[in-house]
């Protein structure tokens, strides 16, 4: 398992060129001028060139490129033109709070995704099983920007029971240790500060958990409706066997991979599918930067993100991957 690990490692970085190269030519292509947002508008031209000169712009693209390369594989992302910071800093300050998201919106499509899709598969065509149909396709097919614009309008507009955006209150005061809000406030013992976060997170995380946890629903089902009916589950039910041993035990094992896969997945289509999410609840996550740095054109900050997002999702893959064998111990990796 360890050279396989390690061969899909050093597989990653031609993933990470080709997605840079292109990321980069189609930032080039784009219209607009950079350094335009460097500087006023009414700049002159001496000032202008100066500019581009400080930020290496004057130079020919390919030049920019392989400028953005070396200094990347020293862990140099390049400086932000918006926030005249390191992009890695702007990076590593906001992931946690998408990471935090992505996690809570995970944990409530499996909590709910993962019963009703065995539930389901153990009474086919019964009224919960209907009932876990229809949830499955309202969570698949409901845009997630529309029932979050909803969400805000009813929870926070109408009943004001919960914050219609940011992460935090004015002045929790709470340190930033690991950066997820809710694992700070319980080392720090702030269970006021804990509620705070979790009151802040409900409804990005439902709105962003609602179509992972229909397909998880739906995934779940046909897998276990597919082992349900082979032989060793009717030998396990001739062995006397409770049904809920053979539902749990057997069945849902070996329906696991399908699940795992599905759900590995998911989660990285959540860290990317974030970025809706933040920018309609104001999150201040690495999605809401991305839709910034587009908007500024900076270049730097662009692709170091999308470099960043593709390597979450690959490192999800090689994840799933291992985790195979973990619950399945006929898969072996070679």
């Amino acid at each position: 398992m360890l050279g396989y690990t390690v061969r899909r490692l050093f597989g990653v970085i031609p993933v990470l060129f080709l997605v840079s190269l292109l990321v980069f030519a189609l930032m080039q292509a784009a219209p607009g001028d950079p350094v335009s947002m460097l500087i006023s508008d009414e700049a002159s031209a001496e000032d202008r060139a100066r500019a581009a000169e400080a930020w290496g712009l004057d130079q020919p693209a390919p030049v920019q490129y392989l400028n953005f390369v070396r200094n990347a594989l020293n862990g140099d992302f390049g400086t932000s033109f918006r926030y005249r910071e390191p992009v890695m800093a702007l990076v590593l300050d906001r992931l946690p709070a998408t990471l935090e998201l992505a996690l809570f919106a995970t944990l409530l499509a499996v909590l709910v995704g993962i019963p009703l899709g065995v539930l389901s598969a153990a009474r086919p065509n019964s009224v919960l099983d209907s009932i876990g149909s229809v949830v499955g396709f309202f969570g698949i097919s409901m845009p997630n920007f529309w029932l979050g614009i909803m969400m805000i309008l009813v929870f926070s507009g109408y009943m004001n029971l919960l914050p219609s955006s940011g992460r935090e209150p004015w002045g929790m005061g709470l340190d930033r240790v690991t950066g997820f809000l809710t694992l700070d406030a319980v080392l720090q013992g702030r269970w006021d500060a804990l509620a705070q976060a979790l009151r802040h997170l409900a409804m990005p995380a439902i709105v962003l958990g609602t179509s992972m946890m229909g397909i998880i629903m739906q995934v779940t089902r046909a897998s276990m409706l597919e082992n349900l009916g082979e032989d060793y589950i009717m030998t396990a039910r001739a062995k006397g066997l409770s049904g809920r041993t053979v539902l749990w035990r057997h069945a849902f094992r070996n329906a696991l991979v399908s699940v795992i896969t599905i759900t590995g997945l998911e989660f990285g289509a959540l860290i990317s599918g974030a970025i809706i999410v933040e920018t309609v609840f104001s999150w201040p996550g690495i999605g809401l930067l991305l839709i910034q740095g587009i908007t500024f054109r900076d270049f730097p900050l662009i692709v170091g993100l999308v470099l960043i997002y593709t390597s979450l999702f690959v490192l999800m893959n090689l994840l799933i991957d291992l985790a195979y064998s973990l619950v399945d111990p006929r898969i072996r990796m070679r």
